[in-house]
């Protein structure tokens, strides 16, 4: 057996199948979805895995059987006979990249991916692209369904890039890509005869993105317990899936493997996106301590949104509020609006909060932070960057310089 290849930074489902990297199976996700036939929203933290699932569909709906050969969809699939693995038409909207603070960057992104599809399957993009940008849109999409005879499955992916990478350095500019949204995704709300699937993903739902609001047909799953799966990594999956690097990982740390598991759990663990769903880990961090053997603060490390600085800083909320634990509706959880100053909904949705109980009565979610990289992290740097420490490292209400161990005294 040869050198096993662990997928850190790999967000291509198609790359990862045809090189031999290490995957686990979330076909039965796509499955699932791919049969109803709608339109769907995620939202995850970034470096959780959407980018490699959509791109999981848009393998799935392109017919790439031999990309399946092992995994979950490739039974379901096949026992469909003569209807098995259909290729339908794709339009994907990668939009993670562009400079979206140039006034024309995000109508520049949308149209070189009208463009790119049009000439893969060999139509006329002069007579598609002699209007404005959403009717190239809804141009595309029929002239798609004419010539395959088949419904037309469009994805996006990190839909809100445009937006919040605009809207702390350039407000301006960030009120006119949504307004550039607005028109553009609302040419679906109409189209279901020529749609077969839609699916966005996202690190913020924002409520007042045209997409929510024009169009509704769009179900948001991202709390669901059915889902609560999709993204990250299982402690099932963990075990089963990693067992080499498991074993690797406990002999470079001189530990046992059931103390690795457990500084594992401490770690990347204890992710939840719904009331009840299974909890998961951080793949961006687990794939990393893997890789470098070591219990490092990867996902952490990789960067912060400036937004979520910007939040906090105008929130003035006391550190206690986050390490103790904080309620909020589901409502709220969900969507995000520009002019809240709560910053809770956009720490969950970034990840730098999870959900940990759930009080059915009060229909009350409580939250604090997921695991020690996230912890520890936010109270060793963002805690005195953001919420008044001073250069002594002490924050307001807390009467001493924090440190790991105090730390632990306020939050366990």
């Amino acid at each position: 057996m040869g050198k096993r290849i662990l997928p850190v930074g790999k967000q291509n489902f198609k790359e990862i199948r045809q090189n031999g990297y290490v995957y686990v199976d979330k076909t039965r996700y796509a499955w699932e979805l791919a049969r109803t036939g709608l339109s769907y929203f995620l939202s995850r933290p970034r470096r959780f895995g959407k980018s490699l699932f959509i791109t999981t569909l848009e393998s799935y709906f392109s017919g790439e059987k031999d990309l399946f050969k092992g995994l979950y969809i490739e039974e379901k699939e096949n026992a469909r006979g003569d209807d098995a693995w259909t290729e339908y038409p794709v339009i994907s909207f990668y939009l993670s990249g562009g400079d979206y603070n140039s006034p024309v960057g995000l109508a520049d992104t949308l149209n070189n991916v009208l463009e790119s599809c049009a000439n893969k399957y060999h139509l006329d993009w002069n007579s598609i692209s002699a209007v404005t940008l959403p009717v190239r849109f809804r141009n595309l999409i029929e002239q798609l369904y004419e010539k395959t005879g088949r419904k037309v499955v469009v994805l996006v992916d990190e839909y809100d890039k445009p937006l919040l990478s605009t809207m702390i350095s350039n407000p301006e500019q960030e009120e006119k890509n949504r307004e550039l949204y607005k028109g553009f995704f609302s040419v679906l709300k109409d189209m279901d005869g020529y749609l077969k699937f839609v699916f966005f993903t996202g690190v913020t739902k924002f409520t007042k993105v045209s997409i929510f609001s024009d169009l509704n047909q769009l179900i948001d799953i991202s709390m669901d317990d059915e889902y609560s799966g999709i993204c990250g990594i299982t402690e099932d999956e963990m075990v089963s899936a990693f067992k080499p690097e498991i074993e690797k990982l406990s002999e470079a740390q001189n530990i046992t493997r059931e103390e690795c598991i457990a500084n594992l759990q401490k770690m990347y663990d204890g992710y939840h996106f719904s009331k009840y769903g299974v909890g998961v880990y951080n793949p961006f961090s687990l794939l990393n301590a893997f890789t470098k053997c070591d219990f490092g603060s990867y996902w952490f490390e990789s960067g912060t949104p400036d937004i979520l600085v910007k939040k906090l800083r105008q929130s003035k909320m006391p550190v206690y509020q986050l390490t103790d634990g904080v309620t909020a509706k589901e409502s709220v959880l969900k969507d995000y609006r520009v002019d809240d100053p709560d910053p809770v909904p956009l720490f969950y949705q970034s990840g730098y909060l999870t959900i940990c109980g759930y009080d059915s009565r009060f229909k009350n979610y409580t939250l604090r932070f997921p695991n020690d990289e996230v912890k520890y992290g936010f109270l060793d740097s963002l805690a005195n960057d953001v919420l008044g420490a001073n250069s002594n490292g002490k924050i307001p209400g807390i009467n001493k310089p924090v440190s790991r161990n105090m730390q632990n005294d306020f939050i366990e």
